[in-house]
């Protein structure tokens, strides 16, 4: 079963949520950092990184000597990848979404390609190795986060509990995270702009024909907007996370979610259990 973690807005709690059922299984699990623009869940985690590897993306190569600068290429390009001043084009590799349109209107065939690093792939293990962990990380002044997330996507295997820690918000990078899950775990708060980005969370992954359940995080702070529009929606609420001071100074030593409440992690446990015997949502 695959569980993705998603928010409509950062800072909810996503990544305490994800890394807590990662951490809450008592059978081995696969962690799978999605947020590859900020991923953070190696700092609860801690795993032992075995293997890591490169993301290559394919950007043009313009042959001077082919080009008539006709500017085809650039007049199709609807990234701004590539500009034609009545001259060869410039490219911009760092806007390319190497679609190969300009390679296909080319008349004269001076379009080639050629491979340029956008990010790294990180692998290995926590737990003693019950928590397999992947990482993608973007790198600096990079933009093109979904191929680093496909390619973390790629190393997931059938058969292992994997949870999904999605980036924040509705974009691209959300939905090709969200893609093959069985189940999506959308994490709020309890306050305006947690329901706000709430709303559009959930019209996406409606919009995707996706079985879903809420977390409320700091449930005991706030308004009670949230829940009211759970209700309203019949959205079922799966667990609610209450807001203690001392959980801030746990995180900032690195803690996690069952370091600063122990409770919660039989309620977690259950979770995977409680999503596979189906929850009804409307």
């Amino acid at each position: 079963m695959i569980i993705a973690v998603a928010s409509g807005k950062g800072g909810t709690g996503k990544t305490t949520v994800a890394v807590a059922l990662s951490m809450a299984s008592s059978e081995p699990v696969l962690y799978a950092d999605c947020d590859v623009e900020e991923p953070n869940g190696s700092i609860f985690l801690r795993p032992e990184v075995t293997e890591t590897e490169k993301v290559l993306v394919e950007v043009p190569r313009i042959d001077e000597g082919k080009c008539t600068s006709c500017g085809k290429c650039a007049r199709f390009c609807q990234f701004n990848a590539l500009v034609s001043l009545g001259s060869p084009p410039l490219v911009f590799p760092e806007l390319c979404h190497s679609c190969g349109g300009c390679e296909i209107v080319c008349p004269t065939g001076a379009v080639s390609w050629k491979k340029v690093p956008i990010g790294e792939i990180s692998l290995g293990t926590s737990d003693g190795g019950r928590i397999s962990v992947l990482e993608g990380r973007l790198d600096v002044g990079s933009s093109l986060a979904p191929p680093v997330i496909r390619q973390v996507k790629s190393h997931i295997a059938d058969g292992v509990l994997t949870i999904i820690d999605c980036p924040p918000g509705t974009s691209c990078p959300v939905i090709e995270s969200l893609g093959g899950a069985d189940y999506v775990l959308l994490v709020t708060e309890p306050t305006p702009f947690g329901l706000h980005d709430l709303k559009l969370a959930v019209e996406t992954v409606r919009e995707l024909g996706m079985p879903f359940s809420v977390v409320i995080n700091r449930f005991d702070e706030g308004d009670s907007g949230v829940e009211d529009y759970c209700g309203d929606e019949k959205i079922h609420i799966i667990v609610r996370i209450p807001h203690k001071r001392f959980m801030a100074e746990v995180y900032s030593r690195g803690g996690n979610l069952f370091d600063a409440i122990p409770e919660m992690r039989e309620i977690f446990s259950e979770i995977p259990r409680i999503i596979e015997k189906g929850v009804e949502v409307k």
